[in-house]
């Protein structure tokens, strides 16, 4: 699951609530009988294939996706794993059944602004260089990037901003339980990367980062 702050973003949430809606062919649970091993969200846009006219990170994707026209292309929102349920395999079984859903509509390939896992444990370095970053044995560092890559995927981009969330200072002090004495930039439990907390305007502004990967659907 993801932390508190994750579920105040600026754009997602203007659109979020629609996906079930307007879009129930595209959300799926993955499931071992009555239990819910996986909930998934993704969203069909139009993208060209070309690096440059990918959506600007999953804000620009989700947007994309209600507000134009001409969708050839799935696009990977969230999968969402409950804690009883991490490291069996059900991250996986979930982007299975998303390449299925794009194969069956016949969607050119599937895409993702991925969320590393282990990024919060580095949050002062660019998701640039950690995108890039990879084991002895040659596989990418980052276990939900290295399980997109076991399946085929390949690193398009790094978005440094992907997800936009704004608050107040005390919203942020309360979705993060830590307190921002003054202005500044600060590294925070479980984020990406650092928060900017402005007291004088009362708010503090955070873009979270993401990396654009590609499954090919044939």
């Amino acid at each position: 699951m993801f932390p508190e702050y994750n579920n105040h973003g600026d754009v997602l949430n203007h659109y979020w609530g629609r996906l079930t809606e307007e879009l129930p062919d595209f959300q799926f649970h993955a499931v071992d009988g009555e239990e819910i091993l996986a909930r998934a969200r993704s969203i069909p846009l139009r993208w060209d294939g070309t690096i440059d006219d990918l959506p600007a990170g999953i804000d620009g994707a989700i947007s994309r996706g209600f507000d134009e026209g001409g969708a050839n292309t799935l696009c990977a929102l969230v999968i969402m794993v409950p804690p009883a349920a991490q490291r069996q395999g059900a991250s996986r079984r979930a982007l299975e059944g998303m390449l299925e859903i794009a194969r069956r509509h016949s969607f050119t390939a599937l895409i993702a602004p991925v969320r590393p896992s282990l990024k919060e444990r580095y949050p002062l370095t660019p998701i640039e260089r950690y995108a890039e970053w990879r084991r002895d044995d040659g596989l990418l560092f980052d276990p939900w990037l290295r399980t997109h890559e076991r399946l085929g995927a390949e690193i398009l981009k790094s978005e440094p901003q992907s997800l936009r969330i704004t608050g107040t200072v005390a919203e942020w002090e309360k979705w993060v339980g830590l307190p921002f004495p003054e202005s500044g930039d600060y590294v925070f439990p479980g984020g990406l990367a650092t928060v900017s907390i402005d007291h004088e305007r009362d708010v503090g502004s955070y873009w979270e980062p993401n990396v654009w990967m590609r499954h090919p659907v044939s």
